[in-house]
């Protein structure tokens, strides 16, 4: 499925004049008539006392397979460091060292906290769950080494494996999710690597919904949520993926308080989201044509998503994510707007 994009070059590519009908300046309706707010500096009436990192996916560290090179770990975590974040997730298995001294080292140098590692896994398909298990403990097991039990273990499904999801990613429809059968497979598969790596190592698991995979929707969170067992799988809310794949992040933060033990803060363009529906373009090529944009130039209400953690007694990290591909944007550039967008809200 990743053979979609790259041909059509690596460079950031803003939507189109024509297409730019509402001003970032103003509020405007996002895709499927909810509110946006794209308001920088607002305040939120009070003090969130969390801890802001950043992902190596920001720098484009992928866990697909896109046949380009990246940056090397040390120039991230230097720039991650260096843009004012105190944080960073583990990002795809090999990119940061996979021996937990040198991965201590290379963090306590910069005074980085490791927050959390991604893994995906093909949760629908039992017959992915025991090597799911094993790839999840690994990373489990680095993390505990290197940082102790404050890591996430951040489970995923296994992201642009299906071609329907993929393709489909932005605009889902009932008829493009799972039967219950094999949601039942699905749940099992996440309680049953969230209690062994709970068993094992020591760290508690969140689930990423993410678009691209068999959850993106606000419905397939609700029902992933409904039949994983709250002592086992938390939510990592991503609120532009939740965005993206048609809802609203700060209701997601008022309907899933008690579950949400983890925070990716990420916007979504909706000229970009508007284009990826009306022109068919799958996951791949919305990332490639920014529908993950910098905070505060889309349509994710932040002030709202922050308040309402505020409200809910969130004391946790949120890490700002920027997705983009290979080669593509200037992450430090967007990583320093990013931080300062946050910071003239009190971030």
């Amino acid at each position: 499925m990743v053979s979609e994009i790259l041909s059509a070059g690596s460079g950031l590519h803003p939507p189109s004049r024509g297409l730019n009908r509402r001003p970032p300046s103003r509020r405007a309706a996002g895709p499927r008539g909810r509110p946006a707010n794209r308001r920088r500096g607002q305040g939120i009436g009070g003090p969130l006392r969390v801890r802001v990192a950043n992902a190596p996916v920001s720098w484009g560290v992928l866990e697909f397979s896109l046949g380009k090179g990246g940056p090397s770990y040390t120039s991230v975590l230097d720039e991650i460091r260096g843009t004012g974040y105190v944080g960073t997730e583990l990002g795809d298995w090999g990119f940061l060292p996979e021996h937990p001294q040198t991965l201590r080292r290379e963090l306590e140098r910069r005074s980085l906290t490791l927050v959390g590692g991604f893994v995906p896994v093909a949760l629908s398909d039992r017959e992915a769950h025991e090597s799911g298990e094993r790839i999840a403990l690994r990373t489990a097991l680095l993390m505990a080494d290197a940082a102790g039990s404050a890591p996430w273990l951040i489970l995923s499904d296994d992201n642009g494996r299906s071609e329907v999801r993929t393709q489909n990613a932005g605009r889902i429809l009932p008829a493009h999710g799972l039967s219950d059968a094999r949601w039942e497979v699905l749940a099992g598969g996440a309680d049953r690597i969230a209690r062994a790596v709970l068993q094992q190592s020591g760290l508690r698991t969140v689930f990423h919904h993410h678009c691209g995979g068999f959850v993106e929707t606000p419905v397939e969170v609700d029902r992933l949520l409904s039949l994983t067992d709250p002592e086992l799988v938390g939510l990592c809310l991503d609120t532009g993926h939740y965005r993206f794949g048609g809802g609203d992040p700060a209701e997601a933060v008022r309907r899933h308080a008690g579950r949400i033990r983890h925070v990716h803060l990420k916007d979504c363009h909706p000229d970009v989201a508007e284009r990826s529906r009306l022109e068919g373009w799958g996951y791949f090529e919305s990332v490639r044509r920014g529908v993950f944009c910098e905070l505060g130039q889309g349509e994710v209400d932040f002030p709202a998503v922050l308040d309402g953690l505020k409200r809910t007694g969130y004391a946790g990290w949120i890490v700002v994510e920027q997705d983009v591909l290979p080669g593509m944007g200037t992450p430090k550039e967007s990583a320093e707007r990013n931080r300062a967008y946050l910071q003239s809200m009190g971030i």
